[in-house]
This record gives C-alpha cells, sequence and structure tokens, in this order.
C-alpha cells in the first residue's frame, strides 16, 4: 500500500494510495482508518462524483434539454464516456471502481468522523481539460478512447494492483504529459494543488486523505509548500469566469465572430466586384458543403432522416451566427423525433460497446449534436479554399 505520513505543524496527515479499481485498495482504506483513528477523512471525491457512486445521480428529458441548450454537449459526452470507461475496467476485474472512496466516506459517517470531498469539481476539470487541449491533443483522446472500445481490452487483477506501484505510475503519468501535456496539467498538477489546499484547510489534527497512487508526489509537494508559504493557486479552486474557461470571454466571443464576419464581407465584395450571378453561385456552392457536411455527421451518427435534412438545411445559416448551433437544432429535432425513454437514461452508465452508444437514444442525441456540427465546421474548412479557386 503506497503510504505517506505527512507532519503539518501539529496537523498530521497520512496519505493513503489506491488504485481506483482495486480489491486490495479497499482493505488498504480499512485498515488505515481503523489504525489511525482520523478526526476528518478526506477522499479524492468531488459532490458529482460521490453523488454518482451512491447512484443518486439520475438524468431525465428536461436535464438533456438543457445540455442541448448550453454548452456543456461535449462535456456531457466526455463524462460519460469516461465514467464507462472506469466501469469497464471495475467489471473485467469484479470490483466496483471508486469503491474505496465510498467505503472510507461509510467508515468515516459510521464512526462520525467529518469527510472532506477534496477533489474539485469535474465538470470544472472537464471544461478546463477541453477547453485546453490542442486539436491534436482532443484527437489522440478521442482515437484512445474509440480504439480502446473496439479492441475490446481486457485488464487484470494483476495488472491494477501493479498501478499501484509508484514507479509504474509516475511513468504512466510522464507519458500522459508527454502525449497530451494540457490534459496532464489540468488532470493532475492542478488537481493536486486543490485536493492538497482541501486538506490543509480542515480543522482536523489527524486526517487520512485517501487519493489515487498517482496523486501522492504532488499532494505532498504541494502540502508541504502550503504549510510553508501558506498560499495557493486561486484559479484552481475557483468555480466561475475566465480562468476555467482558459480563455478571456471577450477573446472568444472575438474569435467565434470572425468566421461569419468573414463570409459576410467576402460575399459582400463579390456581390460590388463580381456581380449577383457569381454571387449566389458561389453561396450556393458554400451551402452545399456546408449542408453536406452537416448531413453527414448526423447520418453517422444514424439520426433520423429529418434530423439528418434538417441539418442540411440548417447548417449555413447557423455558420453566419456563432450564438447558433447546427448541432443544436439537429438535436433537437431528434429528441422530438425520437424522445429517450426511461431504459435509455437507466442504461446511460452501462455502455460496454460502441453500438451501445449508438443504441442509446440520450447518447445518440449528443453524438449528433457532436457530429454535425463537426460535420458542418469541416464543411466550412473546405468550402473556403475551394471557392477562392474559383474567385
Amino acid at each position: 500500500m503506497p503510504f505517506e505520513e505527512i507532519p503539518l505543524g501539529d496537523k498530521t496527515v497520512y496519505l493513503v494510495g489506491t488504485a481506483h479499481v482495486s480489491g486490495e485498495s479497499v482493505r488498504d482504506v480499512e485498515e488505515a482508518i481503523l489504525k489511525y483513528k482520523p478526526d476528518a477523512v478526506a477522499v479524492e471525491l468531488c459532490e458529482q462524483r460521490y453523488r454518482a457512486l451512491k447512484e443518486e445521480q439520475r438524468w431525465d428529458e428536461t436535464e438533456i434539454g438543457k445540455v442541448l441548450s448550453s454548452d456543456r454537449v461535449y462535456l456531457f459526452l466526455l463524462q460519460i464516456m469516461l465514467a464507462n470507461f472506469q466501469r469497464k475496467i471495475g467489471e473485467d476485474i469484479g470490483v466496483k471502481p471508486g469503491a474505496e472512496m465510498f467505503r472510507a466516506v461509510q467508515i468515516a459517517e459510521a464512526s462520525g468522523v467529518p469527510v472532506v470531498l477534496a477533489d474539485r469539481d469535474i465538470r470544472v476539470t472537464l471544461k478546463r481539460a477541453m477547453d485546453m487541449m490542442t486539436l491534436k491533443e482532443k484527437l489522440r483522446i478521442l482515437y484512445g478512447f474509440i480504439s480502446g472500445f473496439i479492441e475490446g481490452e481486457e485488464i487484470n487483477q494483476e495488472l491494477v494492483e501493479r498501478m499501484k506501484e509508484r514507479d509504474i505510475l509516475t511513468e504512466l503519468i510522464e507519458e500522459l504529459s508527454v502525449e497530451t501535456p494540457s490534459v496532464k496539467k489540468v488532470l493532475v498538477d492542478e488537481r493536486d494543488q486543490h485536493i492538497a489546499y482541501m486538506i490543509h484547510r480542515t480543522e482536523a489534527k489527524r486526517v487520512v486523505a485517501v487519493v489515487g497512487a498517482g496523486h501522492m508526489d504532488g499532494i505532498k509537494r504541494n502540502l508541504l509548500e502550503l504549510d510553508r508559504m501558506g498560499v495557493v493557486v486561486t484559479h484552481v479552486h475557483s468555480f466561475d469566469g475566465l480562468e476555467i474557461r482558459g480563455m478571456d470571454k471577450r477573446k472568444i466571443k472575438l474569435i467565434s465572430w470572425a468566421v461569419p464576419s468573414f463570409l459576410v464581407a467576402l460575399f459582400a465584395w463579390l456581390f460590388i466586384s463580381r456581380g449577383e450571378a457569381m454571387t449566389l453561385n458561389m453561396l450556393l456552392r458554400l451551402f452545399l458543403l456546408q449542408g453536406t457536411g452537416a448531413a453527414l455527421g448526423a447520418a453517422v451518427a444514424l439520426g433520423h432522416p429529418l434530423t439528418v435534412l434538417t441539418a442540411f438545411l440548417a447548417a449555413p445559416f447557423a455558420a453566419l451566427h456563432p450564438a447558433i448551433a447546427v448541432g443544436w437544432i439537429a438535436g433537437y429535432v431528434e429528441l422530438k423525433l425520437r424522445k429517450p425513454r426511461v431504459i435509455d437514461f437507466k442504461n446511460l452508465m452501462k455502455l460496454r460497446k460502441m453500438s451501445d452508444y449508438w443504441g442509446n437514444r440520450v447518447v445518440k442525441i449528443i453524438l449528433i449534436v457532436t457530429f454535425a456540427n463537426i460535420g458542418s465546421t469541416l464543411g466550412t474548412l473546405i468550402a473556403l479554399p475551394y471557392l477562392a479557386t474559383l474567385i
């Protein structure tokens, strides 16, 4: 069991490192809490993940509607994929993901010991990761998930227990930092700071902190720094504002208007310099490329024929206004045509194969939003250089 005893003045923190899908980790946690009799138990969970472990988190049609009308579509899809990926690992070895964290909470509550949910809100973490990743990094992550589902990798007990060895996990994290440095910064470094901050601020004198083994070195380093300096990086703990987004909102708004503004300026110039016939011809070509891209995206997600048609017709108009996304429109049409059933909501966290994702009506709506938006964007990117050759 990876373990660290960290004295911090009149406070002592006992870090217990675990693998999140390990039966041995559950026993390690039980032994540590009974042995050290803490005044508080801190766990690497946020409120959202804790509710999910307790199976209190439920989705309904209203919630899906809210997701479609916000910028949370991709976060929703990523959250579902991550949860199912971890659940799949747990099923392969017969242990529920996060069982050791939930067990720590159970023991603490039974003993009347305060529980500290020390992790940063998962929605904030995913939002920062999405905003900070480059397109290349996003494609790597997507490819990794898809290839994992297609290949159907099996994970055995020995491999999971080996993950608790610090040198192996540290090596994996270092590899992650090379492949996707933005993800490593958000998923590991910032969360290490946040968890350390939450542990340090508790008034308890003896704290057992149950964390993933890969976080132990970072949390220890941050705890010692907090004890020595008494400072913390504030953006790590912020749930609002530009720090979470990773970019000033004014810059985002400026960038989102750049393409529509360019298109309007381009066709205004065409109309003045080349005449009405040329302008209409170019507009038709642009509309066809954008509409075809969006329609193909909706079709790949196996959308209803009317959803595909809607994506085709809406794409050119949505491209002219950054507040309107063709995916949202297509998603709403699919929602009305194929209302998610109770079983679809119940099975959101039981998706094992790629066919399960496409067969679940809730996920299918999210996939339609995602792929229609991607298709429309690709259509625009193809159209602009193509039209330039015709001018």
